[in-house]
């Protein structure tokens, strides 16, 4: 039960460490900004179970998928969504930790 409270914690504090580093003077809107790729969860809505603690969901959500995940890399890059998409890819980062915890423990 704990890994599921950290991960949310690390979906939460991640992503404002971030904003403050890039975007000192207007750190709340980047991390606003960042917190709105949690979206990408919207996925989980088709699965069944739509939660499983025990399934990695990379790879197995479409919107947790590679070609996906390359997306992410492109939205990046333009700085008119750059917030968005370092969002979108601290978020796949997270998930990805959770499953090598998965993996390990």
């Amino acid at each position: 039960m704990v890994r599921p409270v950290i991960h949310i914690i690390l979906h939460i504090v991640a992503p404002g460490i971030a904003a403050r580093f890039l975007r000192p003077g207007r750190w709340k809107l980047a991390w606003a900004a960042m917190l709105s790729a949690w979206l990408i969860d919207l996925d989980h809505l088709m699965a069944d179970p739509m939660f499983d603690p025990d399934r990695c969901s990379l790879g197995f959500h479409p919107l947790h998928s590679f070609p996906a995940i390359a997306l992410y890399l492109i939205v990046s890059i333009f700085p008119q969504t750059r917030l968005l998409g370092i969002g979108l890819l601290i978020h796949i980062v997270l998930d990805g930790l959770d499953c090598l915890w998965m993996a390990v423990w």
